[in-house]
């Protein structure tokens, strides 16, 4: 395989003309020059140029080589320039997080798009367990958990609170224990833990979502409210949820004396360097949250 460093100071030298002004192009010695010209000579078995001191001209091998190879040089250089670019608005980037904030931040992240059409988000909605999993193995470039993180090789950062929520049918106003056990309860893959972090701070009575009738289950984020608005149960989900919910005027959402709130935790691959596309959309992240400019780690 031609050398494509030879190949390039040979181009240069026929763009130039001249072996000195080339090695100043180059930032190299003459004898540098000549000598790859003449490694490409030995490579190809062929005279390349009809030297003429410090001029020359060339041979029809020469001049078929630099047909050739011009386009091969440019298209390298080229490579160069679009790896070492690391641009604010241009990519893909991914990112995972729970459904609930995903409700939030998903169209708020469209709207940059729209922007910057070549700025591309890949958005998907999985549990902390997922999230944590896809940082880890080079799958996500960024992703909100509300957990810490049980690898060391993600990092994370809090980035602001969301609320859980009781949410029952319209027409209860003071939401009883007798109440809710009549209703049953609405699951979901986090419903246990957000009722054991709400419920349990307000409810003497309460131990574990299992001690409700169960009253349905959905592991889809938008359709989990949609029994609790036909009077089918009743359910705890973070307010982002709850926000997103088309039907919000067929449900109550209940603030109780004791709130109780799941911190949003700014995920990432510890020790990575992030690039600019990413700190763009962390950026626009946080202004989703309602959150200022900060350090994109």
């Amino acid at each position: 395989m031609i050398n494509p460093v030879w190949l390039r100071s040979f181009c240069t030298l026929v763009e130039v003309g001249h072996f000195t002004r080339t090695a100043e192009r180059l930032h190299m010695t003459q004898s540098g020059v000549s000598q790859h010209v003449r490694k490409l000579e030995q490579h190809l078995e062929r005279s390349l140029l009809i030297r003429q001191g410090k001029r020359f001209t060339l041979t029809d091998a020469g001049s078929r080589l630099y047909r050739e190879a011009s386009a091969i040089v440019e298209s390298l250089s080229d490579l160069e320039r679009r790896i070492g670019a690391d641009p604010l608005h241009d990519g893909v980037v991914r990112i995972m997080s729970p459904g609930s904030v995903g409700l939030k931040l998903y169209p708020h992240l469209l709207e940059l798009q729209r922007r910057h059409p070549k700025l591309v988000m890949d958005y998907r909605f999985a549990p902390n367990a997922d999230v944590e999993r896809a940082i880890a193995d080079y799958r996500v470039d960024v992703g909100i958990m509300t957990s810490p993180s049980s690898l060391d090789e993600v990092g994370i950062k809090p980035v602001g609170e969301e609320p859980l929520l009781l949410v029952t049918p319209k027409n209860m106003s003071e939401p009883r224990w007798e109440q809710l056990m009549e209703l049953g309860f609405v699951d979901h893959p986090d419903g246990a833990h957000h009722a054991g972090l709400l419920l349990g701070a307000n409810y003497p009575e309460f131990h574990h979502s299992n001690q409700f009738p169960l009253a349905g289950f959905s592991n889809q984020i938008s359709l989990i409210l949609q029994p609790v608005s036909m009077g089918l149960g009743f359910t705890v989900l973070p307010a982002y949820a709850v926000e997103a919910f088309p039907a919000r005027e067929l449900v109550q959402t209940h603030r109780l004396s004791k709130p109780a709130s799941e911190t949003l935790l700014l995920c990432f691959r510890r020790n990575q360097p992030v690039a600019n596309r990413v700190r763009t959309v962390i950026e626009a992240m946080r202004e989703g949250l309602g959150l200022g400019a900060g350090d994109s780690h």
